[in-house]
């Protein structure tokens, strides 16, 4: 059996543990503000991503970064924290399991995006993906 390329046993694994993230985020969502769990989170991965960092010795990288880097960084990191206040949210309202399934829904807009701004081709076996996420977004949404 052939050895999976690394960015997809990379993305298995992010999908692994994003699954964990949901079910981990609820359990600990009782009787509190979502906000502060999210605060509380982001210390905590603000923690263990510059330990990272240092542990590899990658700290003078950042002086390498260009204002381009610094700009898109900073929006994804904007973009990333107002998901992760309303994942929360939303985790703490409804059910762990209809939450994950329509936020995966990102992935819809992902690829329209990386299409539109990246100039990222529409493969047939793309638009096949997205159709099948779509249907089961409005599966899950559909009472």
């Amino acid at each position: 059996m052939p050895a999976l390329p690394s960015w997809l046993l990379f993305a298995l694994l992010s999908a692994l543990f994003a699954a964990l993230t949901a079910i981990f985020a609820k359990a600990g969502l009782k009787n509190i503000d979502p906000d502060l769990a999210t605060a509380i989170r982001t210390a905590i991965i603000l923690i263990l991503t510059w330990s990272i960092v240092f542990f590899k010795k990658n700290i003078g990288d950042i002086n390498s970064l260009s204002k381009s880097n610094w700009f898109f960084l900073i929006l994804s990191a904007l973009a990333t924290g107002l998901s992760w206040l309303f994942y929360y949210r939303a985790l703490q309202l409804g059910k762990v399991s209809e939450v994950s399934i329509i936020d995966k829904g990102s992935i819809l807009f992902t690829v329209l995006l990386s299409f539109l701004f990246l100039k990222e081709p529409l493969t047939p076996k793309v638009l096949i993906g997205v159709a099948l996420v779509f249907v089961g977004m409005m599966v899950i949404i559909w009472k």
